[in-house]
């Protein structure tokens, strides 16, 4: 699989998820500066990194949407190309028009870092195809702006198209509730777009990869996309 990992002003979690597609793919990323024009050739799969692009002005990925890379990013996606946007990465990829609804501040207003439990909705995307249904895994919080909100027509939209990627839960399976940290409407972790090529989700796959710290749960979800590439 050839990825390509767009690096922003502020960005901080790029290095992270190129070792997680090194770990999964077996190959290393191309890392795409914010103001280049073009993606690599032969490009399969485009990720926006978590981080504080442009230092969160204005709104949370609201710039870094309308950097020059991102016409290509959106090319490549209306082409059937993979993107994958994590945590700032999903707020670039709403406020871009990738993806539908708005992250708004934490319900308790404050910044959130911790472990996470997630229930995979679905196994047949090539973002989960290496989950089993209903798996509950584990990744990382790290988010101050992770409250996914969306008009009542989009939710109804995103429920009855299966479009929900993964919502909060406990290590149980149990969703919301206090799993639900940060907030987000029916406890949405991540979307979908319409054809299922572009995932955004709040939590971090790439921090879970090793055992040694943590867990490998985030790892199978880069090791499924090479497969499906």
């Amino acid at each position: 699989m050839n990825a390509a990992v767009i690096v922003f002003p502020g960005s901080n979690r790029e290095r992270d998820v190129a070792a997680a597609l090194r770990a999964g793919t077996g190959s290393a990323p191309a890392m795409v500066w914010h103001a280049d024009t073009d993606l690599p050739a032969g490009t399969d799969l485009v990720v926006l990194p978590g981080g504080f692009s442009y230092g969160d002005y204005l709104r949370c990925g609201a710039i870094a949407a309308r950097a020059p890379i991102m016409d290509a990013v959106r090319a490549h996606a209306a082409r059937g190309g993979l993107v994958l946007g994590i945590c700032n990465g999903f707020q670039i990829l709403v406020e871009s028009g990738l993806l539908p609804g708005i992250l708004t501040r934490n319900k308790n207003l404050r910044f959130i870092c911790k472990t996470q439990h997630l229930k995979v909705e679905r196994v047949d995307t090539r973002f989960t195809s290496g989950y089993q249904p209903g798996q509950v895994i584990e990744v990382a919080c790290a988010h101050g702006e992770g409250n996914y909100f969306a008009d009542p027509e989009t939710i109804e939209r995103l429920e009855g198209d299966g479009r929900v990627a993964f919502r909060y839960c406990d290590a149980a399976g149990n969703v919301g509730g206090l799993a639900n940290a940060n907030g987000s409407i029916n406890d949405i972790a991540g979307v979908y777009s319409e054809k299922l090529n572009v995932l955004g989700m709040m939590p971090h796959p790439e921090n879970l990869i090793d055992g040694a710290v943590g867990g490998t749960d985030g790892l199978v979800l880069f090791a499924g996309l090479a497969k499906a590439a």
